[in-house]
């Protein structure tokens, strides 16, 4: 069918536009108490009541151009690949760029080995920077085969990128040193040749460049200097260096940071000289470590149907974890440390080394036979992607219990096309949806944790759109909808397909409005689905308990600006916004953001991604308002989307329910408090209630024991859980403190102190300072380590808590927090840095083993 040449008239997307921003400008000056849409001048309320008829106009016209643009495209597209093959020819971009193999010579004599001298050096003084996708110049530094890959000019975390980038996962997508040459990747560590045995490696000058010039000693780095996620990293190729020196005389390594020691130095000097020498790695299992291998590696690959989608729903929900055997029953790896597997798919059957399938999603075809192996981790872990999953026996035994004691078949196994890999629900069907829902209950805080310490949630851009600190907690399983209804199910399944397969920049537009209009529709048959089986609204007994066990039942997520955490309990002051999660919800969310995403994908694939989860978000605050007092609901809600985000809740979102009743029935006129109150009355060791830094009750403050404990809690509680209008330092803290106390007896005991940003509201991908409150924000204080990236260190004496305390609550000024830092602060260039840095996973590592890593520095600020 021919359609007509149409164009999206300008004043359309003007007015559109111009609405938008702006009620961004002006109504974010507005406070959160004075959100009454009565209380507003009647132009905004004039704006409102045309965005309906705006929107209808826009998408109407955004599909009739799609067409019209395709046509030209086909037109261009000769033109354009002409024009484009000559352009390359010309310019060499940095995903073509090819490097000619080293020749590597070694010394006769090899005066110290890699494992034993060199790794345990860059484990302390390196990989806090150089681990996972975003180490600079992707220089991974956690094996050895990471040095022999070397450095690329390519970014991995590229948010204008037009087109996917091929992914570079080490170990993975290349094999050989050759091929990592061939695809953009220079040596950093070839330094011994025949021709010239002294030739330094690039690795040997920056480290003779940081020795030679270094910051000053316990001063502060300067502003100037660039440092984070918006530091240009220049990766100078090997022939580049001496221009890079010269721009960048502070640039050496380790980077803006106390640096090696002489000793250190001396070992890592003499091992590149002598031609850095990296033997493969000599890795042998326990047999008690190889019967559980071949018992799940069985159990994974029985050919029948069932067992073949039970395998690849379990592989596709564990791709990222780090598993672990039964601790009492196997034996640690050699270092003392428990030794930890990962699942993968191989070419290779059991019993022969595993070769990965390197597709770039865990749900890609891989176009050939694979089997599921486990692989151990030589790696040194690093805690930002370290996610530990017990997979021993009685792991083993419970998945089959929950899978196989019902009677379920399947059919015709499904496929890895694009519309199987987007909708789990249509291709994991045949499996009950109560078993599935069951499997992430059990383990929910794991899964959440996915969507935290995955790729994809990293960088402002990508986590602003939750809030900085919020509550969540689930549907229980015999009352959600979905799980219960098989009619349901086949009703919606088709609407609950997640977006970012289709890529494409120009059927962006398109494909966004299909899966929002989806989204928005199955709302609605969930709306009534809920209201014809619950009439009386919802009931506290919809809420998961956990068994009466699980910890996993209620979580604190906390956004730290640009990455974010996740603790099982309800921690902290009481949060702006409370979660549920129903398994739609909750499995979208982990193919939106954990299967589904591609770090190397285009920027229509990161906005497609970035989108979707807001209306996740705005999904799971929603199902939380049900059970509020349906008069109640609106106002809530007006508050969670204040100023502009009042013109988003018109535009991108479902109609919040404000007629329903709600079975619940309240005592105060504060019901959303009452409520998260009484929850953690009802499941208090569940929900952590007891918090005597952040929500001490009259009870706690009475209490006259000399402990440790009640010693650091008095004086921490000075600080938790106000207002920045009152605790003046919070003003000049950092996202997230690492703070060590010091005891008397030579011990210590760790504490996170997290800023809580107030925002008007999230709703929007930019534009995040003119929606921040900061005389609202707080300080949420734990005994223990949230976040991967400490963006400050704290150290204190006992002694002098309450004095640090005090100052923090008084400090009105960036001179007064200067003088705080000066005394209690861990700068960059302290001789004691690495220590104090390291004695954090040092605890971790004694008190909770199976959860550490070392923490990255790549966001500490210029203290």
């Amino acid at each position: 069918m021919m359609l007509k040449r149409s164009y999206i008239k300008p004043t359309i997307v003007f007015n559109l536009i111009f609405i938008v921003l702006a009620t961004s400008i002006t109504a974010n000056a507005t406070n959160v108490e004075n959100n009454d849409p009565s209380k507003q001048p009647e132009q905004t309320l004039a704006l409102l009541s045309n965005i309906e008829i705006l929107k209808s106009e826009f998408s109407k016209n955004v599909l009739e151009v799609q067409n019209n643009l395709e046509k030209q495209i086909e037109l261009l597209q000769d033109n354009f690949e002409k024009s484009s093959r000559r352009i390359k020819s010309q310019l060499i971009y940095p995903e073509e760029q090819r490097y000619k193999l080293e020749e590597r010579h070694f010394s006769k004599i090899q005066h110290y080995t890699f494992k034993r001298d060199i790794q345990p050096i860059l484990n302390k003084k390196c990989l806090a920077c150089h681990a996972c996708y975003d180490a600079p110049c992707q220089l991974k530094m956690e094996k050895g085969s990471g040095l022999e890959r070397g450095a690329s000019k390519i970014k991995v975390y590229n948010g204008s990128r037009l087109s996917n980038l091929s992914p570079t996962r080490l170990d993975i997508d290349y094999q050989t040193t050759e091929e990592w040459r061939q695809h953009g990747f220079y040596p950093v560590i070839n330094g011994y040749t025949k021709q010239n045995i002294q030739s330094a490696s690039l690795m040997l000058k920056m480290l003779q460049l940081g020795q030679s010039n270094p910051f000053p000693a316990n001063k502060a780095i300067p502003q100037e200097f660039e440092l984070g996620l918006t530091r240009q990293n220049s990766c100078a190729a090997p022939d580049e260096f001496e221009q890079y020196a010269e721009t960048n005389p502070h640039g050496g390594m380790p980077l803006a940071v106390s640096g090696l020691t002489k000793k250190e130095y001396h070992i890592l000097s003499t091992w590149l000289n002598e031609g850095a020498k990296i033997s493969p790695d000599s890795f042998s299992l326990e047999p008690e470590q190889l019967d559980q291998i071949n018992r799940w590696e069985s159990w994974l690959n029985r050919e029948d149907k069932r067992t073949q989608l039970v395998a690849r729903y379990l592989y596709e929900h564990l791709f990222l974890a780090h598993l672990y055997f039964d601790q009492k029953n196997t034996p640690p790896n050699s270092n003392g440390k428990p030794l930890f597997f990962k699942l993968i798919r191989s070419f290779t059957p059991p019993g022969e080394l595993p070769i990965p399938v390197n597709t770039t999603r865990p749900n890609d075809a891989a176009n050939a036979t694979f089997y599921y192996r486990l692989q151990p981790i030589t790696d040194t872990l690093v805690n930002k992607t370290h996610i530990a999953y017990r997979f021993d026996e009685q792991r083993l035994k419970a998945l089959q219990q929950l899978f196989f004691s019902t009677d379920w078949e399947v059919i015709q196994l499904p496929g890895y096309n694009e519309a199987e890999r987007g909708n789990p629900f249509v291709t994991f069907s045949a499996i009950p949806a109560k078993i599935r829902y069951q499997f992430l209950l059990n383990d929910a805080a794991f899964f959440v944790r996915n969507f935290i310490r995955g790729p994809v949630c990293r960088g402002q851009i990508a986590t602003d759109v939750i809030r900085d600190q919020f509550w969540i907690m689930f549907e229980d399983p015999e009352y959600e909808r979905y799980v219960n209804d098989e009619l349901y199910q086949l009703t919606v399944n088709p609407l609950l397909g997640v977006p970012g397969q289709n890529v494409s920049l120009i059927d962006f537009g398109s494909e966004w409005l299909i899966y929002h209009d989806k989204r928005n529709k199955y709302l609605n048959m969930r709306q009534r689905q809920y209201n014809n089986n619950y009439p009386s609204g919802a009931k506290l007994s919809h809420i998961w308990d956990g068994d009466q066990h699980n910890q996993s039942a209620f979580q604190t997520i906390f956004r730290h600006h640009d990455s974010a955490s996740i603790i099982p309990g309800w921690h902290g002051g009481i949060p702006k916004t409370t979660w549920l999660l129903d398994y739609p919800l909750f499995e979208r969310t982990f193919y939106e953001l954990v299967v589904g995403f591609n770090v190397f994908g285009n920027v229509s694939h990161q906005v497609q991604t970035r989108l979707y989860f807001d209306l996740i978000r705005n999904e799971g605050e929603t199902n939380f308002l049900r059970f509020m007092p349906a008069p109640s609901r609106n106002s809530i809600y007006q508050q969670w989307y204040a100023g502009s985000g009042q013109i988003v809740t018109f535009i991108n979102y479902h109609e919040l329910d404000t007629k329903t009743a709600s079975a619940v029935k309240f005592k105060t006129n504060k019901p959303y408090t009452e409520l998260l109150g009484r929850l953690m009355a009802q499941y208090p060791r569940l929900t952590q209630a007891t918090d005597n830094i952040n929500r001490c009750t009259k009870h706690c403050t009475q209490q006259k024991n000399n402990s440790i404990t009640e010693r650091i809690n008095h004086a921490l509680r000075l600080i938790a859980a106000k207002r920045a209008s009152l605790i003046l330092g919070i003003k000049w803290l950092p996202d997230v403190s690492f703070l060590r106390i010091n005891l008397p007896d030579g011990d210590y005991r760790v504490y996170s102190l997290i800023r809580n940003r107030m925002h008007t509201n999230v709703a929007f991908m930019l534009g995040e300072s003119l929606r921040l409150q900061e005389s609202l924000d707080t300080l949420t204080i734990t005994p223990t380590l949230v976040g991967s990236y400490p963006n400050l260190m704290l150290q204190v004496d006992l002694s002098e808590l309450e004095k640090f305390t005090s100052l923090i609550a008084l400090a009105n000024s960036e001179i007064n927090f200067e003088r705080i830092i000066n005394h209690w602060g861990v700068r960059r260039m302290s001789p004691d840095f690495w220590n104090v840095f390291h004695s954090f996973s040092q605890y971790m590592s004694q008190h909770t083993p199976l959860e550490a890593g070392i923490y990255d520095l790549n966001r500490y600020g210029h203290f």
